[in-house]
């Protein structure tokens, strides 16, 4: 179907990425909100994380959409070298996820 994980992004603060990315057969049924709550949720209670960076490409609005639904708040743009694109970036802090 997938994958969704965390890595690390500014440990210092601690900030950690959160992913996730579906095969296209599986696009629409909820399930990149289900593993983004699932992946914050232990970012915050386990991880002990103080907020949550993502980004996506720039043309993938159902990866936009997703994140606000989650309560990210747009914060800059940032280049990933991989397509040499600025992709919207965005953080979530402790506390603000949409329920």
């Amino acid at each position: 179907m997938g994958c969704a994980g965390l890595r690390p992004y500014r440990l210092d603060e601690p900030i950690y990425e959160v992913g996730f990315h579906l095969r296209p057969a599986y696009w629409g049924r909820g399930l990149a909100e289900e593993a983004g709550r699932a992946a914050a949720a232990f970012a915050f209670e386990t991880l002990g994380a103080k907020a949550l960076f993502a980004g996506h490409h720039p043309a993938n609005q159902a990866s936009r959409h997703v994140l606000n639904k989650l309560g990210f708040r747009f914060t800059h743009e940032e280049l990933y070298l991989p397509t040499g694109l600025l992709h919207p970036s965005y953080l979530l802090r402790r506390g603000e996820m949409v329920e």
